[in-house]
């Protein structure tokens, strides 16, 4: 694992107030971060798969009906 570089922003008594990361380590949190929210997406919708199918076609039906 990469080690991290950071420096701190901070208040008169020493308090941290934020973090400074460099871009390249900030850039990779964020993907890793969304590759985590599509893991946890994915696991959501096969929890709540029933196993019922449809065309695509049919979709597109129901929907234009919908819609009106």
């Amino acid at each position: 694992m990469e080690t991290l570089k950071q420096q701190y922003i901070t208040d008169d008594k020493g308090k941290k107030l934020a973090v400074i990361l460099p871009m390249k380590t900030y850039e990779k949190m964020l993907e890793e971060i969304e590759e985590f929210e599509d893991i946890k997406l994915y696991d959501e919708a096969k929890k709540e798969d029933d196993g019922e199918r449809i065309l695509f076609t049919e979709y597109l039906k129901k929907r234009k009906n919908i819609n009106g």
